[in-house]
Parts: structure tokens; sequence; C-alpha cells
């Protein structure tokens, strides 16, 4: 009788931590789980569980699948958006880190597209088409291509300004290798690559780092600014 009894007060107890992990799973968003997770076995097992497996779409250009597989690469990569002396042309932060500018500029670098240059050239000759909302009354190769703002301004004149609606004949309009650009709380900016991911939803999944580089089901997590195609094709 007794031994039946711990039987039945271990069993309580095993259903109760087995409940207790599924709702401490269930609260956590699983992109904070898959991206501080250091094994890639165990992501992939956690992706299996946490979220319906993602349908991937065949990229036949050349230059878009560069630009997907160098945004992808940058999964798990910490944010960090401090400003720093980086060198000039093809200059970076350090490895393993950035922010939301920074997955864009390394996912074109994978297309040998140097973002870093081609906004400073065309910020330093055309400076007032550019928003100068730091007051710097200047140019600087360190940051210029690290902020949202100089992004929309440069794709709007030199790439393919693309709807930025999520249903009907709008939602076809968003390829892997586009850049999204949204606007947060507090007027806040934010930006991402489309990947060659489609979520259990229908919608594009996108490669973007605001805590963390992840691939995310977060299209219309915020409010969409503008939808971009850089190169134009």
């Amino acid at each position: 009788m007794r031994s039946r009894r711990h039987l039945l007060i271990a069993t309580g107890c095993l259903v109760l931590m087995a409940g207790a992990t599924f709702l401490a799973f269930r609260r956590v968003p699983r992109e904070y789980l898959v991206a501080s997770l250091p094994d890639s076995n165990a992501k992939k097992s956690l992706e299996h569980i946490l979220e319906p497996s993602v349908r991937r779409v065949e990229i036949k250009n050349a230059t878009v699948r560069k630009i997907v597989n160098a945004a992808k690469l940058q999964i798990g990569d910490d944010y960090d958006a401090s400003y720093r002396s980086i060198s000039y042309p093809n200059g970076d932060v350090p490895k393993g880190s950035g922010a939301c500018t920074d997955v864009v500029v390394r996912a074109f670098r994978g297309a040998n597209i140097d973002l870093q240059k081609q906004i400073h050239d065309d910020m330093k000759a055309h400076f007032r088409a550019y928003p100068d909302s730091w007051k710097l009354g200047h140019t600087d190769t360190n940051i210029d291509h690290r902020r949202v703002p100089n992004h929309i301004v440069f794709f709007k004149r030199y790439g393919t300004e693309l709807p930025t609606g999520l249903s009907g004949t709008d939602l076809q309009t968003w390829q892997p290798g586009d850049v999204v650009e949204w606007r947060l709380a507090g007027g806040r900016w934010h930006t991402g690559v489309i990947s060659d991911g489609i979520s259990p939803r229908g919608l594009p999944l996108v490669v973007h780092n605001g805590w963390k580089c992840v691939e995310q089901d977060a299209l219309d997590a915020w409010p969409i600014a503008a939808h971009f195609r850089f190169p134009r094709r």
C-alpha cells in the first residue's frame, strides 16, 4: 500500500513538472529559445517542437540567393548597435554581433554589394536628399549605412519600392532578398531581409536582429513603413 502511494506521489510530481516545463516554454517566445541555444542539433529539435516546418521556396536568381544565404549566416548573432570606427570601404562591426541594419549590409555584401560605400557616395553627392536627424551636417562612413532612414532614402532612389500590404496581390510581391522597413513604437525604426521560408500562416519569414538575429515569422509584427527590392531586376 505504501509503495503504491509513493508511486502515485512520484507520478503526480512528474506530471506537475512536465506541465510546468510546458508552460514555461509556452511563455517564452520561440525566437528567444532558438537563438539562445548554442548547439545546432538542439536548435533543430526545438524548432520542430515549437513551430511547424516552414516551406522553402526555390531561389533561381544567383544574386538573390547569395543575399538570402548571407542573411541567414548571421542567425544567432548578438544585438549591438554601438557606434564603431570601422574601415572603408567594406568596413564591418565585429563579427558575431550587430544591429538590424548590419544584417542588411552583410546580406548584400554576400552578393558583393557594398552598401557602406554606395550609401556614403550617394550621401556625399546628394547630402540634402538624406535626413540629418542627428545634426551632423556631414557624412560619416562609420555609421551612415547603419541607419534605417538612410537605407530608405537610398533604396527609394536606386531600388524598386513595392507594396507593403500582406494580402491578395500585395502578398505575392514579397520575394526572398527583399528588404522590409518597420516603424516601431516611439518612432523607432527596424529592418530585415526577406528569407526563402514561408510560415504556416503563408507569410514570408524575415531575418532580422532586434535582440538576437533570428529567422522569424514576424513580417506583420510591426507596422510596415516600406518594402524594397535592390538591385532593380
